[in-house]
């Protein structure tokens, strides 16, 4: 059984109107696939990236494919969202973001290494 890591998160989507819209964002990480975390976003658009990409991105602008990441400020990260559809962008506080990746890097630490099967001679 593995032990799944969620996070809800503030956030806000921005829009072309005068106020950003709350909307409830999960982030999950399994320690089946350590490296990943998906963010779950209203309406199934869920989307998976590497953890190594919301990390730098709350500290610097990150591309990655149709995912951009930066920070806003020291209280914010703005996750943009390329789509066949147009652009969605998400408006995150930063704390539950960081509290998040640090569970994570808590339970990948205690994980043993994967050991590669012996096969007899």
């Amino acid at each position: 059984m593995s032990l799944v890591i969620q996070e809800h998160a503030r956030a806000r989507l921005i829009t072309d109107g005068p106020d950003p819209r709350p909307v409830p964002v999960e982030l999950r990480c399994d320690p089946e696939e350590p490296g990943t975390v998906q963010v779950r976003l209203p309406g199934g658009a869920d989307r998976s990236f590497g953890l190594d990409l919301l990390e730098r991105g709350l500290r610097s602008p990150v591309t990655r494919g149709d995912i951009r990441i930066w920070p806003c400020g020291r209280a914010q990260l703005i996750l943009e969202l390329h789509s066949t559809d147009g652009v969605t962008v998400f408006q995150f506080d930063v704390a539950p973001v960081i509290r998040f990746l640090a569970r994570t890097r808590a339970l990948t630490a205690q994980r043993p290494p994967a050991v590669a099967p012996v096969t007899p001679a």
